[in-house]
């Protein structure tokens, strides 16, 4: 899959000292990608918007 257009973003969620992040990515048609911030070279988990939306909202504290 071609992340390279992938416009990433910090989660709200994350906090200023560099602790557990993940960024996302949710310009790309049909998909959205989702990393850790710490190792943007590494793996990329892929969600198709429903499913990343049914994510999100079973997601405890989310705002």
């Amino acid at each position: 899959m071609d992340l390279s257009r992938a416009a990433w973003r910090k989660s709200s969620r994350s906090n200023s000292n560099g602790g557990a992040c993940v960024e996302v990515a949710d310009n790309l048609p049909g998909v959205v990608a989702v990393r850790d911030s710490k190792d943007r070279t590494g793996p990329v988990l892929t969600f198709t918007p429903a499913s990343w939306r049914a994510f999100v909202a079973a997601t405890p504290g989310r705002r």
